[in-house]
């Protein structure tokens, strides 16, 4: 099967084009390389799927480009039976710097997506969403249906783009699903994210830094999870028109994730506290019943299995991942 990934550099792009292309697919990726944070990790993302392709007879292409360039997208979408599109630029924080930015790219790039897949009649477009789009909770766990009231522009951005996939199905009968991703973790992931940041200090003797009180909770996603349920939508139908949340079904503080990590590293020590983050969502917490129903969707890895395999994979790429001994 023809699949284009876009922003298939990143870390769970990488990841699907990796499995894709292990599974004998013709792989095609497009992504603008944008340096948000370093490029290393992306050529690895690459590697690794072009590795890929080549021991299970796959293809791999790689395309410098980016989504909103409306001739390459519609060049490229022509070619693929189905889209996974996880091109966005990512961060809370470095949308509430740039929000002009975050919308050209998540919003301005989706719909270019969109109407190139609509004028080829693509089987199905996956869109990556966030749970990002709830903003404050009314209650938790979140389910689909609770108010979405992002407290960023980056959640409004993954907001007007899973409401355009979903509309596109709607009105133009165009296959789409959009995925409510919950804070997914795991190899090559971003290193700016608290689970990196715990990880890296750790390992250099150096307390975790907790921003806020460390009581925010958020659901950790292992990303070999997401990766499932992504492969499954290739051909399954069930999800046509929907918005899913995936999720995990641990639910855990920030402090205690601090100190998971740290007691798996150096037990010695101490939990050190700073100010909260500007843009940052308190609470995250996944209701998965409906992506279990309509996908049997069931996450596999727990945290503290994820967690600990997480870091015997830092600590045998710490050479290359880590920031504090790249640059050092």
């Amino acid at each position: 099967m023809q699949i284009l990934v876009t922003g298939g550099a990143g870390f769970i792009g990488g990841h699907l084009a990796e499995h894709f292309a292990g599974e004998g697919h013709d792989v095609v990726v497009l992504d603008n390389f944008e340096p948000y944070y370093d490029l290393g990790i992306k050529d690895r993302n690459v590697e690794a799927a072009r590795n890929a392709a080549e021991a299970a007879g796959g293809s791999y292409e790689l395309v410098d480009g980016s989504i909103t360039d409306e001739e390459q997208v519609d060049d490229l979408v022509a070619g693929a039976d189905v889209v996974y599109h996880q091109a966005a630029q990512a961060g809370v924080r470095k949308s509430v710097e740039q929000p002009e930015k975050v919308n050209e790219y998540n919003v301005d790039g989706t719909m270019t997506l969109l109407e190139a897949a609509r004028r080829h009649d693509v089987e199905r477009v996956v869109l990556a969403s966030s749970s990002s789009v709830y903003g404050k909770p009314e209650y938790l766990p979140y389910d689909e249906d609770h108010p979405t009231t992002p407290v960023s522009p980056y959640g409004v951005s993954k907001l007007a783009s899973e409401q355009y996939a979903r509309v596109y199905n709607e009105v133009y009968g165009l296959p789409t699903v959009a995925l409510r991703y919950f804070t997914v973790y795991g190899p090559r992931m971003r290193p700016n994210m608290a689970m990196t940041n715990f990880v890296s200090r750790c390992l250099h003797g150096e307390p975790p830094v907790i921003y806020g009180d460390g009581t925010q909770t958020r659901d950790f996603t292992y990303v070999d999870d997401v990766k499932r349920v992504n492969a499954q939508l290739l051909e399954d139908d069930s999800a046509d028109g929907e918005i899913l949340n995936v999720g995990s079904t641990d639910n855990i503080d920030i402090q205690t994730l601090a100190e998971v990590v740290r007691d798996e590293i150096d037990p010695s020590l101490e939990l050190e506290y700073t100010d909260p983050r500007e843009g940052d969502a308190e609470h995250t917490h996944a209701d998965i019943s409906k992506a279990n129903e309509l996908l049997g969707y069931e996450p596999a890895v727990d945290i503290r299995q994820g967690v600990s395999t997480f870091i015997d994979w830092y600590r045998a790429n710490q050479e290359w991942y880590d920031p504090l001994v790249r640059n050092s």
